[in-house]
């Protein structure tokens, strides 16, 4: 392994993702193993250019790994996207002697870094973490796991009010640009229709789904829909078309909104977050730069951080088909 990094940078950024705690934990954790110190940079890349920065060490992320959120906070930096905001940050990375960095966040943080490493040559290794599950390389990214099974639940508990009272729900779950979550959380709970952004299904069809659904015996229904989804304004807008043209349904909205991102991590996203990080450390002391680190066929694997910026995930169309199935 390299000798020349000696101490590495860690943080969080954008939106805040379960699963990012127990990320930051693993980086720490792997950089004390590999006698290298660390330190954590305080709301991203706008603490960078601040120099808010604290030494961590094993003890010091001791009862995060089941914490939601980030303890190292998250913002969103104007500054950082300019050349005077990226070459004060790099004057205090310097100041600090920090030699690499560990970004945890999602698309626009990765841009940023990879921005930073062009201009600067400064090694850097990225961790995926957003619920959307929307970033190239990685069939996973931390928190999407977590997310999945807070909607499932929230809809399962939906669910019992729609049967009582013979109610039609249109639930609304983040994915701005994919239908990830809707997907998977409409099969889960047993969605009787899916509204995602790569599928426009036409508010003729579904109307007829629902008349379907009706005549098969449902008195309730459950559609899910993506916030990205572009039949129709927004969710309220499909509320208001479905009452002028179905009477015999009441229709109700329930926008989950930020409640998706919080809460415990999952197991699954603890332990994919201890792999990550490790990885990632791993990855700077062995000379790698510029990469994301992602999860393949369950095998911790890099991305450039080009190819995970620009490349685009794909939905399950095995998992469309079974919904379209299940929806009978």
């Amino acid at each position: 392994m390299s000798n020349s990094i000696k101490k590495i940078g860690v943080f969080t950024s954008g939106g805040d993702s379960p699963g990012m705690n127990a990320a930051v934990r693993s980086v720490v954790r792997a950089c004390a193993f590999h006698s290298v110190e660390c330190v954590g940079i305080y709301r991203g890349y706008e603490g960078m250019i601040d120099g808010d920065f604290t030494p961590m060490d094993a003890r010091s992320v001791k009862g995060i790994i089941n914490k939601g959120g980030t303890i190292l906070k998250s913002a969103r930096s104007k500054e950082f996207r300019t050349k005077e905001g990226r070459a004060k940050a790099y004057e205090q990375l310097k100041k600090a002697n920090i030699d690499a960095l560990v970004v945890i966040g999602g698309d626009g943080s990765f841009t940023g870094s990879m921005i930073f490493n062009q201009e600067y040559n400064f090694p850097v290794m990225g961790i995926p973490g957003t619920i959307d599950n929307d970033i190239f390389g990685t069939s996973h990214t931390l928190g999407y796991d977590t997310a999945l099974n807070t909607v499932v639940e929230a809809i399962d508990k939906i669910r019992d009010t729609a049967s009582s009272h013979n109610r039609l729900f249109f639930v609304e779950v983040m994915g701005r640009d994919v239908g990830h979550i809707a997907l998977n959380v409409g099969v889960g709970a047993g969605a009787e229709e899916i509204l995602i952004p790569e599928e426009d299904l036409g508010l003729d069809r579904l109307l007829e789904s629902l008349r379907r659904s009706k005549q098969s015996g449902k008195s309730s229904s459950i559609v899910v829909v993506a916030e990205g989804d572009k039949i129709g304004k927004n969710v309220f807008e499909l509320k208001d078309y479905v009452d002028a043209n179905m009477a015999e349904y009441e229709v109700r909205v329930s926008v989950l909104g930020h409640m998706q991102r919080g809460g415990p991590p999952s197991c699954f996203d603890r332990v994919l977050a201890s792999r990550m990080g490790v990885r990632a450390v791993e990855g700077l002391l062995n000379g790698e730069s510029n990469y994301m680190v992602g999860l393949r066929n369950d095998k911790i694997q890099i991305t450039p951080f080009d190819q995970a910026v620009k490349g685009k995930s794909k939905i399950n169309m095995e998992l469309l088909r079974v919904s379209d199935i299940m929806s009978v």
